[in-house]
């Protein structure tokens, strides 16, 4: 397994996840997300694993303007710019990913 875990530092959600995988002592890399934020291809890669929508933090100060923006590849792309609109943690596993913290769906990873 090759886990990735994409968060900032400071989320709750985050934090559980590290826990989650450390305790059953699965190695991980955590990428912190405001600092180094995602690559194009990898954020198209979660896209297709979990939607565009499941990928907006409905606590994000422009969570309301990107619902508003008229496409989907504005929406995207205002993702890809400003990664604090992002909803962490991100895990994924290849082309698998989550978004949140899915203890149900890691233990099928396993």
């Amino acid at each position: 397994m090759n886990i990735q875990i994409y968060g900032k530092g400071k989320c709750f959600d985050t934090k559980k996840a590290e826990r989650w995988f450390k305790e059953r002592r699965i190695k991980y890399q955590f990428v912190d997300l405001p600092r180094y934020g995602m690559g194009r291809r990898e954020l198209e890669s979660v896209r297709a694993a979990v939607g565009l929508e499941a990928l907006v933090d409905a606590k994000a100060p422009d969570a309301d303007l990107i619902r508003y923006l008229a496409s989907d590849a504005e929406r995207f792309e205002r993702l890809l710019e400003y990664p604090d609109n992002i909803r962490t943690p991100i895990v994924r596993n290849g082309r698998k990913a989550t978004v949140g913290f899915c203890p149900e769906v890691w233990k099928d990873w396993e």
